[in-house]
């Protein structure tokens, strides 16, 4: 079973997706003008940068929305900045060396404009209930882009169940409560509960506890989870990030050789060390690709399900949010956790996951870093469920429309086990053993949505490119702006009636 596993996983993330996501990430940077680059500047002032100020610069009235989009990006980046940064970037390097680092960058460097387009269109292309709320994503522009505005017809359900099954599978096959079970318990030295003749593991008593707390944070729906990461998001990012400059302080002397070592090893591959076991450079590629799209998400149509419901005067001035999550996600966060792990040394030893990611920060800090590690794991692992479990929700008010009994049914099924999955995971792997092949299936349950999302907003490029078009006259002055433009897709036909 793990043979074909490990096959599948060599196959789904082998040329073909990895030269669709190149290919397409070229395309859209360069048609683009190179815009994640030479528009830095304006993607941060109009994100972070925005944060400061009390007025749109623009002047307009936000759209109708159930979120802010301060709350939008906070839900995001509670769904992608978390275990994935910590645990599937110490996994990263342990599997493929430093050079996995470079990588990961590249795909970040091209994911940024991608996740700009999939928020773009999935804001345009988003729905409003009759309650006002609002919601979109992937399913809603396979529907309106390729069903009714291509003509595709019910064609569109091939792309959009395949997409879904895969976002879904990750319900199922999770290692966020695992990861953060194993970094508490070994940072806290929880012991086993034996009750009688019955013995309850640590790591699987804190899997409780993180799923109690997930139920609680997830309780109040999408509104409920980005009310409580506006709070919780900024706060474990800034603690994170002052962890890792103190890391890169204590070291600063070997911080040269650490940043060599990930541009050399990426065209050259990695040679066993210790307990590494060597990488050959196509391996370092899909391991680097891998493990940046799981977490940035870039391509994979997480992102767009939550930035659907912003509050929003133009769908690539949400866009623009993407581009910097995916900087943030990766060029910050996750390089914070690689070069903390290639500092330690640790990465030669065999060790993988949260394990290695708790022992590099030992290494730095001691005690206290485990300790901190430990808190920011927890803190990260309900943010990252949390963020997913809105991802899902935006499935479901898909797949049923109407408010019919089926679905309010369905729904009340989904609140109940919404945070049980990762729990039965942390058991069944503790008590088999066999925790060496999760990060396995989670790169084959991303590399399936991914596929499909990528090829779609490429078919979908006309809409992306139309958009940007008109921001740019509206907003940067460049160019002229179309008479009566729509700028979302449910405007077009009160438009085509004037």
């Amino acid at each position: 079973m793990i043979a074909f596993l490990n096959w599948l996983d060599g196959v789904l993330w082998g040329l073909p997706l990895i030269i669709l996501m190149v290919v397409t990430g070229l395309y859209f940077t360069i048609r683009s003008g190179f815009f994640q680059f030479r528009y830095f500047g304006r993607i941060w002032r109009h994100t972070v940068g925005r944060l400061f100020r009390k007025k749109n610069d623009e002047g307009e009235k936000s759209r109708e929305g159930m979120l802010s989009p301060f709350q939008a990006i906070a839900t995001a980046v509670g769904g992608t900045v978390g275990f994935g940064n910590i645990a599937g970037v110490a996994t990263a390097v342990a599997a493929g060396g430093p050079g996995a680092v470079f990588w990961m960058w590249a795909t970040a460097a091209l994911g940024m404009i991608l996740k700009q387009v999939e928020v773009t269109l999935g804001l345009y292309y988003r729905r409003r209930k009759p309650n006002g709320d609002t919601y979109g994503g992937p399913t809603y522009y396979m529907e309106l882009g390729l069903g009714e505005r291509r003509r595709w017809g019910k064609l569109w359900l091939i792309p959009g169940i395949i997409f879904a099954i895969g976002i879904f599978s990750t319900f199922f096959v999770t290692s966020s409560t695992l990861t953060a079970s194993q970094v508490v318990s070994g940072a806290f030295n929880f012991g086993d509960l034996h009750i009688g003749s019955l013995t309850i593991e640590g790591i699987i008593l804190v899997g409780v506890a993180v799923t109690i707390l997930t139920y609680i944070i997830t309780g109040g729906g999408t509104k409920g989870v980005a009310r409580t990461f506006t709070k919780l998001v900024p706060i474990m990012s800034i603690v994170y990030i002052l962890m890792g400059i103190v890391m890169i302080l204590v070291n600063l002397p070997r911080v040269p050789a650490a940043f060599a070592s990930i541009f050399v090893n990426a065209f050259t591959g990695t040679a066993a060390i210790g307990g590494f076991a060597g990488c050959a450079v196509s391996q370092m590629v899909r391991v680097g690709m891998a493990r940046a799209v799981y977490s940035n998400e870039a391509g994979w149509g997480t992102s767009p399900m939550i930035h659907s419901s912003a509050k929003t005067i133009h769908p690539v001035e949400q866009g623009l949010w993407g581009s910097f999550e995916v900087f943030f996600d990766t060029f910050v966060i996750c390089s914070i956790t690689a070069l903390s792990v290639i500092l330690s040394g640790a990465w030669t030893d065999g060790t993988s996951g949260g394990t290695l990611a708790l022992s590099s920060f030992s290494q730095g800090f001691g005690q206290v870093g485990s300790v901190l590690l430990a808190i920011v794991m927890i803190i990260f692992t309900v943010t990252t469920s949390g963020g997913w479990f809105t991802y899902y929700l935006a499935i479901l008010e898909h797949l049923g429309k109407d408010d019919t009994k089926w679905k309010k049914i369905l729904m009340k099924v989904f609140y109940a086990l919404r945070a049980l999955p990762g729990l039965l995971w942390t058991i069944y792997l503790v008590k088999t053993n066999n925790q060496g092949f999760i990060w396995t299936v989670v790169d084959i349950t991303s590399a399936i949505p991914t596929f499909v999302n990528v090829a779609v907003i490429l078919i979908l490029s006309g809409d992306y490119f139309r958009l940007l078009k008109d921001y740019k006259a509206r907003f940067m002055n460049i160019g002229q702006t179309e008479e009566n433009a729509a700028l979302f897709y449910e405007d077009e036909a009160e438009i085509e009636s004037l």
